[in-house]
């Protein structure tokens, strides 16, 4: 039977020429391939330490070359060094998203970018009433405006495409809050819905955008909460595991997000928080 063109022209775009192939009349997808990145160039902003590094790691455990971007490119170097070590692609370079001119000439050379993943967030803990404009201004200007900058900048290239996968890392707190956590909070909410309306432009040009909002991990963001132990624990005792998640534990929505696993998810908060959203108060009845 005669396979009509149009027909699998849309099979190969759908599948990125990679996991479709055609037999008789069907198209049939290579499952094996679901998470296969080869050939696939990401930037992982954040790439020196916690969940930045995981979602590097991860990306290139599966195929992809990484460019690993940090403010701390002697951290991003030990990570490039640790992926090759074990025979993955990577290369460290210095990369701050406060710096908007930085920004855009980094991109202007990465005009084959298939993946961002961008991860770096700063927290101020303080209640709304006693936090300053320049405290105001420092959380945004990191969280809400330099993840601005990522994706717009990756969607242009991306868009030029027609395909590419934006992951941008929110959090739970673009949801739920607590005291002391109201600039932050905003940020992560306003991460979500810069990425959905991304998501909506530049859907209909191939590209995905998608946010992740994790709950607790170990990180050097939250190592001053880890080191109260009463706040640590109540932190744990919240998530229906029971426990603080490891940054690698983040990897896998990375992973997916960013492969043909996910070729049909755009403009979605994909929760990786042990349950934390899903259990209501913070007292267990008698049953």
């Amino acid at each position: 039977m005669r396979v009509d063109p149009a027909q699998k022209q849309a099979w190969e775009r759908t599948s990125n020429s990679q996991n479709v192939f055609l037999k008789g009349s069907s198209a049939l997808f290579d499952y094996k391939k679901l998470f296969d990145l080869t050939g696939k160039k990401a930037l992982v902003v954040g790439a020196g330490s916690g969940i930045g590094e995981a979602a590097a790691l991860g990306l290139a455990a599966h195929g992809a070359h990484v460019l690993l971007g940090d403010l701390n490119i002697e951290a991003a170097q030990k990570v490039a060094d640790t992926i090759k070590s074990t025979g993955g692609s990577a290369e460290a370079i210095p990369f701050d998203m406060r710096d908007g001119d930085a920004v855009k000439k980094i991109f202007e050379g990465l005009t084959d970018l298939d993946v961002l993943v961008s991860t770096p967030a700063i927290n101020v803990r303080k209640e709304l009433l006693n936090m300053s404009e320049e405290e105001f201004d420092r959380v945004l200007t990191l969280n809400l405006k330099g993840t601005f900058r990522l994706i717009t900048a990756a969607g242009r290239n991306m868009k030029a495409r027609g395909k590419g996968s934006i992951i941008a890392f929110a959090s739970i707190r673009a949801l739920t809050v607590e005291p002391g956590q109201g600039v932050y909070a905003a940020t992560k909410a306003g991460v979500l819905q810069m990425c959905r309306t991304l998501a909506a432009e530049l859907g209909p040009h191939g590209v995905r955008v998608n946010a992740i909002g994790p709950g607790v991990v170990d990180t050097p963001l939250t190592a001053p909460i880890a080191a109260n132990k009463d706040w640590y624990g109540a932190y744990a005792a919240k998530s229906a595991l029971g426990r603080w998640a490891k940054p690698h534990e983040m990897a896998g929505a990375v992973v997916y997000l960013a492969s043909d696993a996910g070729s049909f998810a755009t403009g979605t908060l994909t929760i990786v928080d042990g349950g934390w959203t899903a259990v209501d108060g913070r007292f267990t009845p008698p049953l």
